[in-house]
């Protein structure tokens, strides 16, 4: 298969990219698969509502079948179309966070596969703010299903040049629509248990949903900093390791001083073996380390940066033939939870204390 790469300005959608956005609209509604971008990662895109669609993404990701895939739409009240009833309290949520990275999940309605669920009762959901997906999704009827458009347990892409790594030659199109603007998959909240829980943390993190919801009206499942669980996954992500780059990854945590000689040290070590080393390091302390490869993922005082470069710098260090690779920890409250919960599955719960 040919795959045809498209360049998408999604500040700039004219007559062109509306061409371009139809002709993917009509590779979906026909069975094919487009990967696309959102705000949060690149999406690989099927119709959740055909059940031969949701089988070709994971056959294209190497993606277990019990793995959910999220349904995209691109309107509020298509809600009611794939799910089989809306809480008050999904709408509360919509309204506050919609369009944008948070999924929901609801009991599905007869509209959705269990192929595209994963066998489960339930669906996530969500209407993702990037013009280009919401545009290609109506262009498509509506209901995309996408995971991340990435081969599956690899870090998710936030530029086009990884789906084409990736995936090239397994699908019909790639939209390249430029490098992504936040960076980590988006904010799984489950409604349909007595409490609302968050079984993946990203962007909008606890703190902001209980603004809304309310104090202690708020659960988070205790598998998001411990990926070692034999649960029936619920959610996109909750059960296979992820974002793992090709070398062996470990999260460093302790003191700065701690942390700085640990690595340094083990760096060494490493480099004496013939192993070429990668080190994941802040504005604060990139000065200090003494690695191959020393990546600064942004200024602990900006979360947003660290979380937005997290999965490109994972990417880069395949590209420079990285073995060993050593990050710093991070503060696991508000969107620091969420790039814990990465880094974590990327190294496979790899923690030195120090």
């Amino acid at each position: 298969m040919k795959t045809e790469v498209v360049t998408i300005d999604e500040n700039n959608l004219d007559e062109e990219a509306i061409k371009n956005l139809k002709r993917a609209g009509r590779i979906l509604e026909e069975g094919g698969l487009v990967a696309f971008p959102t705000e949060t990662v690149y999406g690989l895109g099927g119709d959740a509502r055909n059940k031969e669609s949701s089988k070709k993404i994971y056959a294209a990701k190497g993606r277990p079948s019990d793995n959910p895939l999220i349904v995209h739409i691109y309107r509020t009240e298509d809600l009611y179309k794939v799910a089989s009833n809306v809480p008050d309290i999904a709408l509360k949520l919509a309204d506050k966070f919609w369009p944008g990275p948070m999924t929901m999940i609801l009991n599905k309605s007869d509209l959705i596969p269990l192929e595209t669920t994963g066998g489960l009762d339930t669906v996530a959901v969500r209407m993702p703010s990037n013009k280009i997906a919401a545009a290609m999704i109506k262009e498509a009827g509506g209901f995309v299903a996408a995971p991340s458009a990435n081969t599956s347990g690899r870090p998710s892409p936030t530029v086009a040049q990884y789906c084409i790594e990736d995936l090239d030659g397994k699908i019909e199109m790639i939209i390249d629509g430029g490098a992504v603007g936040i960076g980590l998959e988006s904010t799984i909240i489950d409604l349909t248990s007595s409490k609302p829980m968050i079984l993946r943390p990203g962007y909008i993190t606890f703190e902001m949903l209980e603004e809304v919801l309310g104090k202690g009206n708020v659960d988070i499942d205790k598998t998001i900093i411990d990926a070692n669980s034999g649960l029936h996954p619920k959610a996109p992500g909750m059960k296979y390791r992820h974002y793992a780059p090709k070398g062996d990854l470990t999260i460093v945590e302790g003191s700065l001083e701690n942390v700085v000689k640990y690595i340094n040290d083990n760096a060494k070590k490493c480099k004496q073996q013939g192993k070429r080393v990668g080190i994941i390091a802040t504005s604060e302390t990139k000065d200090l380390y003494k690695g191959d490869v020393v990546k600064n993922v942004g200024s602990r005082n900006d979360e947003e940066a660290v979380a937005k470069h997290l999965f490109q710098i994972l990417r880069e260090f395949d590209d420079e033939n990285v073995d060993v690779m050593f990050s710093e920890s991070f503060d696991r409250s508000g969107i620091g939870q969420a790039i814990m919960n990465r880094l974590l599955k990327a190294a496979g719960q790899h923690v030195e204390k120090v």
